[in-house]
């Protein structure tokens, strides 16, 4: 069997991957789930786990979904690590690009001056 690139990400091995990002704005949550998942994802990346954990939901993958709905780009990186019976696994970590958190904090500043863009 063989084993994936880590190089590569979990979207560029996609063939049209500007289907799945944002080029525009982020157009805001009102979604709990989603906006516990934003705050943690602007001060870390998150493996699948932690971000269900976090959201109090068991679909991540889901939720990231519909965040890239709504602008954002939400990058998956795979990462190398051993499963509990030592096999070798390629899990994904969920983060935030540049313009990612320069999205947020703009939407973040227009929705607290009750502004929406």
């Amino acid at each position: 069997m063989k084993t994936p690139d880590p190089t590569i990400t979990a979207e560029s091995s996609a063939p049209n991957k500007r289907n799945f990002t944002a080029t525009g704005r982020f157009t805001g949550t009102e979604n709990v789930r989603h906006l516990r998942v934003i705050q943690a994802l602007m001060t870390r990346p998150l493996p699948r786990e932690q971000l269900d954990n976090i959201a109090g939901a068991s679909n991540g993958p889901e939720l990231v979904a519909e965040l890239r709905r709504r602008g954002l780009e939400v990058e998956c990186t795979r990462t190398k690590k051993r499963d509990r019976d030592l096999f070798d696994c390629w899990p994904g970590v969920y983060h935030f690009t540049q313009s990612d958190r320069r999205r947020v904090n703009y939407w973040l500043a227009h929705r607290k001056q009750g502004v929406v863009a």
